[in-house]
């Protein structure tokens, strides 16, 4: 039906669902009228960043009002911004699985809510390369873990559930062909690895704690290397794993900074 679902049979019986963080609801807010048409929704981490990407898109739509500042539909709430240009929504995540898990639950329950329809989900932000040019955009395939494996691990209760972490292939093709009309800068598609920490999650040797040495650190990314890893950053597999659930149409697209 191409309808954004959720998986919880207990919202059925709530009389209403606060969207706490997104400072949005079921009773205060139409949820369809406001984003029943919404067709693409594209986060970042950055709350600046998400607010000149939705201005760019309403320059680039061609929308009234380009140029203009955008207005931030979550104002009642300092946790995330989330900004509109036409059926393109942008919204921030800030950074770590926990923060976009947060968000993308209550993303998906309002799509869910406002009966949103084909609707493609990407992540945009900045990673860590590995082995390839500044600058360039990885178009991920797969996101996987710190052990180079396609899954995303959730403590649900005292179990540990493990979601598959595969992302929409015909989507990172798609995405890649574009990029071809695009010269300024090089893509590919890769494996991104997730991590759960900046500094010794992905092998940095200069963080608060260290307990490798600079070889093992390169040994390690080595391994990542061959194993496909082309990225790392930290909140592609519970995107990948919320999303795939869910029937988001999703992708990540980070690009490794200098």
């Amino acid at each position: 039906s191409g309808l954004v679902l959720v998986k919880n049979p207990h919202l059925d019986l709530m009389e209403e669902d606060i969207l706490y963080h997104l400072d949005l609801g079921t009773k205060t807010h139409n949820l369809p009228a406001m984003f029943g048409d919404i067709k693409f929704v594209c986060v970042g981490g950055s709350p600046k960043r998400m607010r000149a990407f939705a201005q760019f898109m309403q320059r680039e739509l061609g929308l009234a009002g380009a140029g203009e500042d955008v207005a931030d539909i979550c104002a009642g709430s300092d946790r995330y911004a989330m900004y509109r240009a036409g059926p393109v929504l942008s919204i921030s995540h800030g950074m770590g699985i926990p923060s976009i898990s947060i968000m993308l639950h209550e993303l998906i329950k309002l799509l869910h809510h406002a009966k949103c329809r084909d609707v493609t989900i990407i992540r945009i932000g900045t990673s860590g390369g590995l082995g390839i040019e500044p600058g360039s955009v990885v178009i991920t395939d797969t996101a996987v873990d710190s052990s180079f494996q396609p899954r995303f691990e959730q403590v649900v209760l005292d179990d540990v559930v493990v979601r598959s972490t595969e992302l929409d292939k015909d989507l990172a093709e798609e995405l890649l062909a574009c990029s071809r009309d695009i010269p300024d800068f090089p893509t590919l598609i890769g494996h991104t690895m997730c991590t759960y920490d900046f500094y010794e999650g992905q092998g940095r040797l200069d963080g608060a704690l260290c307990s490798f040495s600079n070889e093992k650190k390169l040994e390690y990314l080595r391994r990542a290397y061959d194993a496909g890893v082309r990225n790392i950053e930290m909140e592609s597999t519970a995107f990948a794993a919320l999303c795939g659930l869910c029937g988001l149409k999703g992708e990540s697209c980070p690009f490794h900074l200098l």
